[in-house]
């Protein structure tokens, strides 16, 4: 049976009230920040709604009040930063302050395949945090179908092996919680 109760880490509360998967314990370990200090991974899967992105931005926020660097982007928009650094000379500095960062946060990761060009980039990006620091990554697309979206089979190899042999795995299920919340009456 899931626990019914609430956890606050500082000022951000995780509700375990809803049926989604979500362990305490793993959600308490990884609050406390020791998986970004040793420079382990985390991915965050589940359907449309389940808190994915919340949770990897309360994880985001409880870093940076421990004084760690944290740097969030939704996939889609850093593959467009990374276009745009490229075409105007900024790339290699765009690539060393992403490197730089203790945590990365790559939010909804996968919803289309990836470019060849997107995949070269997302090896860059992976290859230079690699035992350099932390990354997350939200998904809706399960872990298994990830070889699919990088579509070139030896990038997909050299990417997913740095980011999933240290990686800690949270897989949410359920109801997407913006219906549940929806359908609530209003205060």
């Amino acid at each position: 049976m899931q626990a019914q109760f609430a956890v606050q880490t500082n000022r951000t509360t995780s509700d375990y009230r809803s049926h989604r998967g979500l362990d305490r314990a793993l959600f308490l370990k990884l609050a406390s920040g020791d998986w970004i200090r040793t420079r382990r991974n985390l991915v965050i899967t589940g359907p449309c709604g389940v808190g994915k992105s919340w949770l990897a931005c309360a994880l985001g926020h409880k870093a940076c009040r421990d004084d760690l660097s944290v740097l969030y982007y939704r996939v889609p928009r850093l593959f467009a930063a990374l276009s745009l650094a490229r075409g105007d000379g900024r790339y290699s500095r765009l690539l060393r302050q992403i490197a730089k960062a203790n945590l990365l946060i790559l939010d909804d990761w996968g919803p289309e395949p990836l470019l060849p060009e997107q995949a070269r980039d997302l090896l860059e990006v992976v290859e230079d945090r690699y035992d350099a620091g932390s990354t997350l990554i939200t998904s809706q697309v399960p872990v298994d179908r990830w070889y699919e979206i990088i579509g070139i089979p030896t990038l997909a190899d050299a990417v997913l092996d740095r980011l999933l042999h240290n990686a800690h795995r949270i897989e949410l299920a359920g109801e997407s919680l913006r219906k549940r919340k929806a359908a609530e009456p209003a205060a």
